[in-house]
């Protein structure tokens, strides 16, 4: 979404200029100065509500209002006859203002026009680059999520069939021990029974050959 908008606050010669832009550079470019005013103590931010809804209900359009006064601000402001300079004096409305050409004033007023579309082009196109990497950001992070997950999935398995293998193998060697055990005997009670029936064949063989 577009960057929040804030209200700015200066004064040009005899009136009180307020915008509602982006940021203070914005704020500058639309009043047309060179230098930093902001940094100079020559405009501020205001928190004044009266100037904040006017501006805000014209967005990027330079407003102004007779300097020193608490007049409404509006587009096309002019000083009133009897207008009065804090400190100087009454100050006629053609010395208020210097006369320009209309030719002049229409091609300033449509650069500045111009150059406050591109401001607000600028700041929607920044919005959307922005929105677009945030989308690719979440997209690369759903996708290492799920590399993740299957590869623990798999680990899971692997480790699984392996303590399955391990079980299978120690139960076969417990068999096994228990057939040796088995056979063990077996062998034993077999030479047993072999030794005492040599026993008697041999006597056999003795007694036979005495007779």
């Amino acid at each position: 979404m577009p960057r929040k908008l804030k209200t700015f606050v200066t004064s040009v010669g005899f009136f009180d200029l307020a915008i509602a832009a982006p940021s203070m550079k914005a704020a500058l470019d639309a009043w047309g100065f060179k230098n930093n005013a902001f940094h100079q103590g020559f405009a501020s931010e205001t928190n004044d509500a009266k100037i904040i809804a006017a501006a805000m209900a014209q967005p990027g359009v330079v407003l102004r209002r007779p300097v020193g006064t608490n007049d409404e601000f509006r587009e096309h402001a002019e000083l009133p006859k009897d207008f009065k300079i804090p400190g100087i004096g009454n100050v006629t409305r053609s010395e208020s203002k210097p006369k320009v050409s209309r030719p002049i004033k229409a091609k300033k007023n449509a650069t500045k026009a111009r150059d406050q579309r591109a401001e607000r082009a600028a700041v929607i196109s920044f919005e959307k680059e922005k929105a677009k990497r945030e989308r690719e950001r979440m997209k690369n992070e759903a996708l290492l999520t799920k590399r993740h997950a299957k590869r623990e999935m798999a680990v899971q398995r692997a480790e699984s069939i392996l303590a399955d293998a391990r079980q299978q193998h120690e139960h076969n060697l417990a068999g096994f021990d228990r057939e040796q055990a088995a056979l063990d005997q077996r062998i034993k009670l077999e030479k047993e029974k072999w030794e005492r029936r040599l026993d008697r064949l041999e006597k056999d063989v003795d007694r036979a050959r005495k007779e």
